[in-house]
């Protein structure tokens, strides 16, 4: 009988693992409506049940997407007067570093007050960050006679000098917040054909101010091809 060789399989290295020192919070809310400008009301209700929530440098809050409804073709996130309606689904999400995990269940069995309308908080999971290499941020913030150009540029400058290489960028829709100091303007932003580490950089510290107020924080999206 002839001798043969088999050599095993190749197989494709495994994804690098995501460290655990920061994640995400979800925590499921019990409400009818939020306003569709939340960001100053929900983060000063956060801050009156966590008292340390404003001054922790790594929590964000991510504000609470609403999908368009029964508003005709415009997502009721276009009115900035109007509200957004709850579903079962909906979560009230905090980015934190893992210390914070536990001093952030107090909020389970709260009602929070996010300008007169009621949210009942739940227990929060512990969800890691993701391991794609394209991310998305609904709202960066941007200076009000910033276009769009000149934006993209903007950024780019920041991530350079933190190391990151810019490869792909896409700048969209803008929103305007009120604020106690004025109107804040934002856009959306995606960058796509991170690095690995690029991606766990910027899901950690985000990009530029406001991130306890729902601005600068990524999440995962489909690649760009």
């Amino acid at each position: 009988m002839s001798e043969g060789f088999w050599a095993e399989d190749r197989k494709d290295d495994a994804p690098p693992a995501v460290a655990d020192d920061v994640i995400d919070l979800l925590f499921p809310v019990r409400g009818r409506t939020l306003p569709a400008d939340h960001a100053w009301p929900l983060a000063e209700a956060l801050t009156g049940a966590l008292s340390w929530f404003a001054d922790e440098a790594a929590a964000g809050l991510h504000l609470v997407h609403a999908a368009a409804s029964g508003n005709g073709w415009m997502s009721p996130e276009d009115d900035d007067d109007g509200v957004i309606y709850l579903s079962r689904r909906t979560r009230l999400t905090l980015r934190l570093p893992q210390q914070r995990v536990e001093a952030a269940q107090v909020l389970d069995g709260v009602t929070l007050d996010v300008a007169g309308h009621p949210l009942e908080v739940g227990t929060g999971q512990v969800h890691l960050l993701s391991p794609l290499t394209t991310l998305y941020a609904r709202h960066v913030v941007a200076p009000d006679d910033e276009d769009e150009g000149r934006f993209l540029v903007a950024v780019a400058g920041d991530l350079e000098g933190r190391g990151i290489v810019c490869r792909r960028m896409i700048c969209g829709r803008t929103r305007h917040f009120r604020s106690p100091q004025g109107t804040v303007l934002t856009r959306s932003l995606m960058l796509a054909d991170l690095g690995f580490d690029e991606s766990q950089q910027l899901q950690r510290e985000g990009l530029g101010p406001g991130r306890h107020h729902g601005f600068g924080l990524f999440i995962p999206h489909k690649a760009v091809k």
